[in-house]
């Protein structure tokens, strides 16, 4: 199976919705090419704006619109959207609950070459402290897809985050059903649950593998909602497991770990140990080297795994 990024997906998805639903108004930074908006350019010409390099600007025009009833996806990369645009964000979208699906690309680390100053790693936790803002993290393809379309027919403000990088598929094509907030158990297990969001969903899978050779039988979560989470999963398998590594492509502060901390924090207290970027900035580099060098690797998991299990 070819890797495909999640940006790609999103660009076929919005390109096929544009189609059906001529109620959808795209906008974009001039990041068209890139961000895969210009799938939406080519086949539902009418429905596409290029608002320039202007994120805050874009962000005021897509409440606008969205306040004359329509469904608006704006388009950037994370940085200059949940980074630059923030302000616009909080006022103008989430503060009178609009309309507005902020999709925004290239995400993480994986930027690669791009560097530090293009790598967004705190926009989830940007983004998930802002009332009325629901926070999305598809993990491939086939969740993107869905997570798109769901977005489209949910009223209110939304934030998907999605990458630069292709993406192995660990999802199910035949029997995947996304739902907004709720989390999918892909593996069983109970001497640890693994809990993931984005790309760490497959390196937790590999994780799960490894462990099995040394007799450690790993539960995987995919947590594709970071807003609202999944408490009753992530609850289920803190009591059912005893102890939880969390795995993103993100800081820890704030992100994915911080969030499930949280919750079992006030609800079942047990060992959670987080994968992660810790509190540093990324640089320019290749993907795969730049995950190997920040820990965001299986063997990262694996080895936080050996570690949390000692704490049961």
């Amino acid at each position: 199976m070819s890797k495909i990024a999640t940006r790609e997906a999103y660009g076929k998805a919005l390109s096929q919705l544009t189609k059906e639903n001529k109620n959808i108004i795209v906008l974009d930074a001039d990041l068209s090419k890139s961000t895969k908006t210009c799938d939406v350019k080519a086949s539902s010409p009418e429905s596409f704006y290029n608002m320039g390099i202007a994120e805050a600007n874009m962000v005021g025009v897509a409440a606008g619109l969205a306040s004359t009833g329509k469904i608006v996806f704006a388009s950037s990369f994370a940085m200059f959207l949940a980074g630059r645009a923030f302000e616009q964000i909080r006022n103008s979208i989430c503060y009178p609950k609009l309309n507005v699906k902020v999709c925004a690309t290239h995400a993480g680390l994986t930027v690669g070459e791009d560097g530090a100053s293009h790598q967004a790693i705190e926009d989830i936790s940007l983004m998930r402290s802002v009332p009325n803002m629901v926070v999305i993290n598809p993990a491939d393809d086939i969740e993107t897809e869905a997570a798109i379309k769901a977005v489209a027919e949910m009223e209110g403000p939304c934030y998907v985050r999605l990458g630069r990088m292709a993406v192995s598929r660990v999802n199910d094509e035949t029997n995947y059903n996304f739902v907004i907030g709720k989390g999918i158990t892909l593996a069983e297990g109970n001497d640890v649950a693994i809990i993931a969001t984005g790309i760490m969903v497959e390196a937790a899978l590999e994780a799960k593998e490894e462990l099995a050779k040394e007799g450690i039988n790993a539960r995987v979560i995919n947590i594709h909602t970071i807003k609202p989470i999944d408490e009753e999963l992530i609850i289920k398998a803190a009591k059912e497991t005893g102890v939880i590594v969390t795995a993103e492509e993100h800081s820890i502060i704030g992100g994915l770990g911080s969030a499930v901390a949280e919750v079992v924090s006030e609800k079942c207290p047990v060992p959670v140990l987080r994968v992660g970027v810790k509190d540093t900035f990324g640089e320019s580099g290749k993907p795969n080297e730049l995950l190997e060098k920040y820990g965001l690797t299986s063997n990262n998991i694996v080895n936080k795994v050996k570690e949390v299990i000692k704490l049961k």
